[in-house]
């Protein structure tokens, strides 16, 4: 019996991968120069659990209180070429959109839409449109558009006197190290391969060594640069190591970085929005010209996350003059056997 699909998609690139990166770059606005202005109810945030680059979304949700105004929809771990879906629900119906098919809501912005559907993606729920999926600018547009909304005692995620430092660290992490696992995974020949695992590696030095006197990224609290961050790491051991060949070190061999990322991992906001079994299913099913079986792999231990990490004595608040956020809505819960390791 084969498992392979005629809609399955190709990821492998010969030589170096290179990540398309033209996004819907509509933002929605205080002024609503774009044509959507903020307003609470009306959109509705579509991710899904299992990628990095939606789970930034989820994070900085929680973490600025947005969960009143701006409504989740959840998309499921695995999905073809043709688009993400939303396996999840009943009737495998997203119960807002009213749609199976994350596409529909890009057809219905572009009949012609010509690139791939990406998570996350902002959807317009009176149109049943998306708006954009330009995730880097949707986080930062969660914390300088939406801020009237923000819960009391939010996070400055963004603060201005620290923005420039924030985008050039934000820069190099994307480019060496967020982007980088994948031009690993994706690559398509030795050479390029082993161009990227040079650079990822090089690049997570750097990192071990500013994150080796100072708590967090840029300042002394939590910041866009930490979640940006967080992301990659929180996946390496699970998936990166193995499926991708980032293979020099595990995250829990790497002393800096597995105390920095335990740190924020059970900080509230971070460790909560992670489903390590969605992650797994993503990357080892979905991949099927990397991992042809689709076979889902059993490790790694993972009980380490809940361990002390002693970082607090490099000093640093996370959320400043903030507070925590409260426990995650009901609905938005990820199962306990899905969080929290055993």
């Amino acid at each position: 019996m084969t498992i392979s699909s005629p809609n399955s998609g190709t990821y492998v690139e010969p030589g170096e991968f290179k990540r398309d990166t033209n996004y819907i770059t509509t933002r929605i606005t205080v002024d609503g120069r774009d044509g959507y202005p903020v307003e609470p109810g009306r959109y509705r945030l579509i991710a899904a659990r299992a990628c990095p680059w939606a789970n930034r979304t989820l994070i900085v949700r929680r973490l600025l209180g947005l969960e009143n105004v701006l409504s989740l929809g959840l998309c499921g771990p695995t999905h073809d070429k043709r688009s993400w879906t939303f396996d999840l629900d009943p009737d495998q119906v997203d119960p807002v959109l009213g749609v199976h098919f994350l596409r529909d809501a890009y057809l219905k912005r572009d009949p012609d839409y010509p690139r791939g559907i990406t998570v996350p993606a902002i959807v317009d729920v009176p149109t049943g449109e998306v708006v954009t999926n330009d995730y880097a600018q949707i986080t930062l547009d969660f914390s300088t558009q939406w801020s009237r909304y923000h819960r009391d005692g939010a996070p400055r995620l963004y603060p201005e006197a620290l923005r420039e430092e924030i985008d050039a660290v934000n820069k190099r992490v994307y480019t060496e190290v967020n982007n980088g696992v994948y031009r690993c995974g994706f690559a398509g020949s030795q050479e390029g391969y082993e161009a990227a695992y040079d650079r990822l590696f090089t690049a997570l030095d750097w990192l071990s060594e500013r994150l080796a006197t100072q708590r967090y990224l840029v300042g002394d609290t939590i910041t866009e640069a930490d979640v940006r961050l967080f992301t990659t790491l929180v996946r390496f051991d699970p998936v990166y190591h193995g499926h991708f060949k980032c293979n020099r070190e595990k995250l829990t061999e790497m002393p800096v970085l597995w105390a920095y990322a335990r740190d924020l991992f059970q900080t509230p906001g971070f460790g909560d929005t992670v489903d390590f079994v969605q992650i797994k299913r993503h990357y080892y099913i979905v991949h099927a010209d990397i991992n042809p079986t689709r076979v889902v792999p059993k490790g790694p231990d993972l009980s380490g996350w809940l361990t002390p990490h002693g970082r607090e004595a490099l000093g640093g608040r996370p959320f400043g003059d903030g507070t925590p956020p409260p426990p995650p809505l009901p609905a938005e819960r990820v199962p306990a056997d899905h969080w929290a390791p055993a």
